[in-house]
């Protein structure tokens, strides 16, 4: 943020511009960045949700039985996995938790989720 000159103005009309000047650096900006910090948080779950959803949709469009694909280990270190039956997927849920689904269960989650994120 860029800093007005007020030394034309009155002391009075500098002063409260200086508190005002000093809440905005203090307070405002600091909870600006947290505030999009969490947005993006909540932006990447959904985008993560939405992926999932793409392969659920795939795993259906091609009634693919068996599955092999690449699991994200953390820090883009990828494995090679492989899944023997897709009836069923575990799902995030939140706090640790993953839940079994089959995966009209977990588009179904997933809508609601991405819905209730958006809110």
């Amino acid at each position: 943020m860029e800093a007005v000159d007020f030394t034309k103005y009155p002391a009075e009309i500098q002063s409260a511009a200086n508190k005002y000047e000093d809440f905005i650096r203090a307070r405002l900006e600091p909870d600006l960045t947290q505030v999009i910090a969490d947005r993006d948080a909540v932006y990447n779950r959904m985008s993560e949700y939405l992926k999932l959803k793409t392969h659920i949709e795939t795993i259906r469009s091609q009634n693919l039985d068996e599955l092999e694909t690449k699991v994200d280990l953390g820090s883009n270190f990828y494995a090679k996995a492989f899944v023997p039956d897709t009836e069923f997927l575990f799902v995030n849920v939140g706090f640790g938790f993953h839940l079994q689904m089959t995966l009209r269960e977990a588009d179904e989650f997933i809508d609601q989720k991405v819905k209730h994120m958006e809110k």
